[in-house]
């Protein structure tokens, strides 16, 4: 792994874990009718730290291109899943709350998680697989989930509805990654006429204000502890699903090596949910007056 990768995607990590600290806490005051409606970005538009927000957002993601412009998919997802070390360094600035145990805990999973699954695995490439069917089940069955959870949510969005949408944007996001590396790949290929000429950007743009909206209707509705560890742990995992599935991403398969890689992606998702719950997070709980809106007759 060379050192500008690690810097680009550690970057972006840090990018995106305070923007989503700063998004979710503007988020929560936003309007409850707005729930899953686009009109939820253009009242928090008018929000400026949820501005703030969404330009660190935006610089994480510009960043994690150009990590994937230079490192694998399967490579750079663990290391963007780091974000959420960034969301409680910030938080825990802002509350003042200790580490401990379970922080402790959490951050020793994640990382060390992270370091099993890229030593064991050794991610490499070997070329886009050119099976069209492959690449169209894969993306197809993870876009229908998230659209799936995505609609479920809007009936249980009063208990278990920001986790289903944060999980929905997540896997929305790992398609995205995934096509942002396509696309990296074209325009190096044929220059802006090839790549405005072919579908993969446009979709890249679609599931990015797609999983916009989801994030911040699981961010209004919910504390960051209920919605970004489910946010963190689906993104790299349905970007390492992307990556070996359609983009010729290959991990090591002898001497237990798979066993090492499951075991590390594992220890990174109990690390997730470890610091997603830390007491340094915020509740971010609404007001008692405006949660009978969301109820249904």
């Amino acid at each position: 792994m060379s050192v500008l990768v690690l810097a680009l995607a550690v970057s972006a990590a840090c990018c995106l874990g305070f923007g989503f600290v700063l998004q979710q806490s503007a988020a929560q005051r936003a309007p409850l009718g707005d729930f899953l409606s686009p009109r939820l970005l253009l009242d928090l538009m008018k929000v400026p730290s949820w501005l703030g927000g969404t330009a660190l957002m935006v610089a994480g993601m510009a960043l994690g291109a150009a990590a994937l412009a230079q490192g694998r998919l399967s490579l750079v997802e663990p290391l963007l899943a780091t974000n959420l070390l960034f969301a409680l360094a910030l938080s825990r600035r802002r509350t003042g709350c200790p580490l401990g145990r379970q922080g402790w805990a959490g951050l020793a999973l994640l990382a060390g998680g992270v370091t099993a699954f890229l030593l064991a695995g050794e991610p490499h490439g070997g070329g886009a697989v050119a099976d069209p069917l492959r690449l169209w089940l894969i993306i197809g069955g993870t876009v229908g989930t998230a659209l799936l959870l995505a609609t479920y949510a809007r009936r249980v969005r009063l208990t278990s509805g920001p986790v289903l949408l944060a999980l929905a944007a997540g896997l929305l996001y790992g398609v995205q990654d995934a096509l942002t590396r396509v696309s990296g790949e074209l325009f190096a290929a044929g220059g802006p006429a090839q790549l405005l000429t072919s579908w993969q950007p446009y979709a890249v743009l679609l599931l990015g204000v797609t999983g916009l909206i989801l994030v911040q209707s699981a961010f209004e509705s919910a504390s960051l502890r209920k919605s970004l560890p489910a946010l963190t742990a689906a993104q790299p995992l349905a970007g390492i699903a992307c990556g070996v599935g359609f983009l010729g991403d290959r991990l090591r398969t002898d001497a237990g090596a798979p066993a090492w890689e499951a075991t590390g992606l594992i220890a990174v998702v109990a690390g997730i949910v470890l610091l997603g719950l830390h007491p340094a997070m915020p509740r971010g709980a609404r007001t008692p007056a405006r949660v009978p809106a969301l109820q249904t007759p």
